[in-house]
């Protein structure tokens, strides 16, 4: 071990040193996007746009997978302009939906939908711990260390992306975000035919807290990516897409990050 490794080791050894540290961890992780995805005003999730406005061209289909009280369709509306596009929100919470119509309503460019996305066609519980929540997951959470009771639930009705397409007569899909609390691989996996005929573009999906109750790893996403041919990147609150090379263990960071995977053809 060398002289400066050895005094380095003595000086961090308190408890005053061991709290700035964590400090100056936070802040730089942050700045790197992680814990910095939660609010889509200041994630970075608009330079989404610019990507896609660079990759593709209009008109566009965007899904909005979890679209809560309608944050992210928001930013859709105010990012993508007058260009011609349609957007298919989802979400499945009842009075949830309520408040979502509410913040889209009148526009023909919305399609609203009551309804989640998973892998499976079919009717689930939805857990949450007040109706209208946007913590609400269909994995029945553990947060007492935050003192939230996740004793409440409502029966919602679930759909798979290929079936919804299906139905809809939709052929391709130019964005497509995914933030359902801990489900966004289920998602994925219940659109695995738009993916084999080549048929996505651009994906953004958050990764957070809810990934430990759902047991769900960044591996699991690197993977599918990677089967599918996609490059992934981290958004930052700058907005710049920071390209993720390989797979690193310490990529499997539980507060919540945006990732945004993008087709390689």
């Amino acid at each position: 071990m060398s002289l400066l490794k050895q005094i380095a080791l003595k000086a961090t050894g308190n408890w005053v040193v061991q709290e700035l540290l964590a400090v100056n961890a936070r802040t730089s992780q942050y700045l790197m996007g992680i814990g910095s995805g939660g609010n889509v005003r200041f994630s970075g999730e608009k330079g989404i746009f610019r990507l896609l406005k660079q990759k593709v061209r209009p008109p566009y289909c965007i899904f909005d997978v979890g679209s809560n009280h309608g944050q992210f369709l928001k930013l859709t509306l105010e990012s993508v302009g007058k260009v011609d596009f349609k957007v298919h929100c989802f979400e499945p919470g009842h009075e949830t939906f309520k408040i979502l119509v509410e913040s889209a309503k009148d526009d023909s460019r919305v399609k609203l939908n009551n309804i989640g996305l998973g892998k499976e066609k079919g009717e689930v519980l939805l857990y949450c711990e007040s109706f209208g929540s946007g913590l609400a997951s269909l994995t029945q959470r553990k947060l007492d260390h935050l003192n939230i009771d996740f004793s409440k639930s409502e029966t919602i009705e679930i759909d798979t992306i290929d079936n919804y397409c299906l139905e809809n007569s939709i052929g391709h899909i130019h964005l497509l975000k995914i933030d359902i609390e801990g489900h966004e691989l289920d998602a994925l996996l219940g659109a695995r035919g738009m993916f084999a005929s080549k048929s996505v573009d651009i994906v953004t999906f958050e990764f957070g807290g809810c990934n430990i109750d759902t047991r769900t790893f960044f591996q699991d996403f690197w993977r599918f990516f990677k089967e599918v041919d996609f490059a992934l990147f981290r958004v930052t609150p700058s907005g710049y897409l920071h390209p993720l090379k390989s797979y690193k263990e310490i990529f499997e960071q539980f507060r919540t990050i945006n990732f945004l995977a993008l087709a390689n053809r």
